[in-house]
Parts: structure tokens; sequence; C-alpha cells
């Protein structure tokens, strides 16, 4: 299968782009949408634009819109409107089809369609995504139009025909790029319907018309939960990223859907970077082929990739290890960046928001392992420390006042509060001491 490039989605002949429940979106539709929204666009001043949408349909018109208008889409990675607020000077309005309340400018999603001049879109047209930082800083990233395009037609040549007459649903949200790239940009590239609705639960899943052909695009999270109980559909593919998917759980998943689980690895700097497929234990990832992995410590390694927007490569933040047949395994992250249920979670990020707090002198974050499953922790610095009572409504308090800023699972779950957090001779934060406060109950 051949991917048609951005630039020519709205002038490919008429099909269903996507569909939510019996509606069906067609693309004549779409391209008038996209023209009533591209207009009202050119009559603000705003060149850079956030997109929040719930809805993928009409989260890929916005996109589309913001880029025939000449402006640059931003994808902040969330719809919490404290956390837009903060970042006012990343983009100068917000658009979206959910009520927010944002002083930003704000344009409410209204289906609106019309017939006006649709502009073609520039060939250095460009995106721009915030992804966590292992400062806990959101880090900005820019994506082209032409690194979309490159990865789309990898894919196509990695899945072509398992693609074919399939229809893409997907449990991962277009937010992200792992979303965006595989639950609308891939389907609008190789002419394929997708879900504009996200699947939360596997009873969403087992409720698709048995008689199409599916692609899955989802997570370890949802793999690992499907309901055993459930009458799901049979997969065409299925493609997971974002986390390690366990060998049990991929191997469950393929009874249950049919076909072998194919995993990407990759993030939101560098884009794809290599695939496998699960249909043994222990499988190595191998490099798409024009991207090229090259030591640049004892540790660390280093990607060249055409996606890279960087001549010189991008870093990486995993350890790898390098296999004979020129294939790697992954051992590990290095940063502060951790993933809990296959999110990117930044405890530099929960600290900073924990230091902003009354009261609280100094904090650390850490992963907590318990019953199988990961979660965070955290300890605090108080100058006084408080009573049982006192200490349990502290508690209430701050998760109150983080509740506008993480997500739940980056909600620390175990809390520890100490006069002084441990520190070696060297004044770093002694981590063997500060898991042994988690060792006794609280």
């Amino acid at each position: 299968m051949k991917a048609q490039a951005i630039a020519h989605w709205l002038h490919a002949e008429d099909r269903v782009v996507a569909w939510q429940g019996a509606q069906q979106h067609r693309l004549a539709s779409m391209r008038r949408q996209v023209m009533a929204l591209c207009t009202r666009l050119r009559a603000l001043p705003g060149l850079q634009w956030a997109l929040c949408f719930d809805n993928s349909y009409h989260f890929t018109v916005a996109l589309l819109a913001v880029w025939h208008a000449g402006k640059t889409p931003v994808i902040p990675g969330h719809c919490r409107a404290a956390q837009l607020e903060e970042m006012t000077g990343c983009f100068d309005g917000v658009i979206s089809d959910m009520p927010l309340a944002l002083t930003l400018p704000h344009l409410l999603w209204d289906g609106a369609e019309a017939e006006a001049e649709l502009a073609d879109i520039a060939p250095d047209a460009a995106l721009v995504l915030f992804t966590s930082g292992s400062t806990g800083t959101p880090r900005r990233v820019v994506k082209s139009i032409r690194a979309l395009d490159t990865e789309a037609q990898w894919l196509a040549a990695l899945w072509g025909e398992r693609l074919r007459l399939c229809h893409v649903v997907a449990s991962v949200s277009h937010q992200h790029l792992y979303g965006l790239t595989f639950r609308v940009v891939l389907p609008m590239a190789l002419g394929l319907p997708f879900a504009a609705q996200q699947l939360l639960y596997s009873e969403q899943l087992a409720d698709l018309a048995p008689a199409h052909r599916y692609t899955f695009i989802s997570s370890p999270a949802f793999l690992r939960r499907l309901d055993p109980s459930l009458n799901l559909p049979r997969c065409a593919l299925i493609i997971s990223a974002g986390g390690a998917l366990a060998w049990a759980d991929a191997r469950h998943t393929q009874q249950r859907l049919g076909c072998p689980v194919d995993e990407i690895y990759g993030s939101t700097e560098t884009g794809v970077i290599a695939w496998r497929q699960l249909d043994a234990e222990q499988v190595a990832w191998q490099c798409f082929p024009q991207v090229r992995l090259q030591p640049q410590d004892d540790v660390r390694w280093r990607v060249f990739s055409p996606l890279l927007e960087l001549a010189d490569g991008w870093l990486l933040d995993d350890h790898l290890i390098q296999l004979e047949s020129g294939h790697f395994q992954l051992a590990g992250r290095q940063d502060r960046v951790v993933k809990i249920e296959d999110k990117r979670v930044s405890l530099s990020e929960i600290e900073r928001r924990l230091l902003a707090l009354p009261e609280i002198e100094d904090a650390a974050a850490l992963v907590i392992q318990r019953h199988g499953r990961q979660t965070i922790g955290v300890v605090l610095a108080l100058a006084q420390l408080p009573d049982p009572a006192t200490l349990a409504q502290r508690k209430q308090q701050w998760k109150q006042a983080l509740h506008p800023w993480l997500e739940s699972v980056a909600m620390p779950r175990y809390w520890r509060v100490v006069t002084t957090i441990p520190v070696t001779a060297q004044s770093k934060r002694a981590w063997p001491q500060i898991e042994e406060l988690f060792h006794v109950a609280g």
C-alpha cells in the first residue's frame, strides 16, 4: 500500500474517513468542515493553536484546518485548563470540542461546513508537541509534515498487506505522538476508516461489528486487562507501544484477538526507531532500515534517523544491549521520566508541584512496587512533623492541590513525612535510605 502525503489528504476520492457508533464521517464533509474552520482561523491573529479534543475526527479536521490556514498546530498532550493557562506563552489560542475555562482565545468545535478556497499546506509546515522532560518541565518538540509523511511510508511498507481494508480502532489518545501517528496519520494516509472515539474498556472492543477487519492500536496496560469472558473480534494487526508488553500478556492477547502483537519502540522526540513481533519470548528489537544506532559511551546510544529534525541525532534515555545479529534488547531507562500504566510520568514534575505547596521544604518522588503494580511514592520534608490526625488532613489537602496538574497515574499513593530527606556525602539523594522509608506500612 502507498501512503498519501498529508498535503493531498483532502484531494482524494470521497470515502468514509471515520465513524462513531452508527454515524459515519465522509471525506467530502470533512473537506467542507476544514474550509469553514480554516476561514475562522484566517480571521484571527494567532499563529499557533493548541488542539484539545476528545473526538479523533474533530481533532483531524482541526489539525488540517490549522495547517491549511498557514498556522501551526500545537498538541499540549493534555486537556487540563489549569496547565493550558500555565502554558500561555506556548500558543495563541485553543481549539477544542469540550468546554474549557480559559482566558486564552478559545474556538469551540461547531461542525460547521462551508465552501471556500483552501490554500495548499506549506511544504515546511510542522506541528509542535509537548512531552515530559527529565527536569519536569514540558519539552517542546517540533515535527515537520515531512517527518510524519515519511513515518507513514515506513509503516505502510512494513504492514501494508496486513493493513489492507482494515478499520482502525485505538485505546490510546491522539493527544500524544503514538496515537497521532497510528490512530490518525496512518489511516488517513492509507485511506482507512478510523474510530472517532477512544476505546477505554474491553466491552467496547467486544461491541465492534464482527463483519469488519480491524487494526487495533493499543498499549500494554489495555492488553494486560483484556476481559477473558468477552467475545472479542479477530484482528489483522495489533500494535502496542508506550511500554514493554510482558510475554504472558502478548501470548494471551494473541489467543484472544487472533494475531501476534507487533511492538513499536520510539519516542516523541525520535518517532519510530524499531519494531518487533512478539510471537516468542525475548524477541529482539529490529531498527527500521533507515534508522542507525551509534554508541555514545559505555552505556548510552545515539539514534540517527530521517525522522529527526537534528542532523547530529538524539541521545536515547534507554540502556540498549546490542546483539550479534545487529538487533538489540532494552535494559531500562536512565532519566527521571518513568512509565506508570504505560504513561510517561515525570518524577521531577511531581517534586516541583509539591515544592510549590506551603509547608513543604523538600520533596523526593520515586516508583513503588506493590502487589505486582507500580505506583508513585513521595517523601516530604517538613519543619515540624504533624500528629497523625493532622497529617491525614494534610495529605488530602496536598492531593487536592495536585489534582489540577497531575494525571491520576502520577498522583502519589504512598506518602512519608520526615524533617530531612536522606542525602549522601556528596549531598545527592540517598535513594536506598529513601526507599527503606516505604518498607514499613503507611
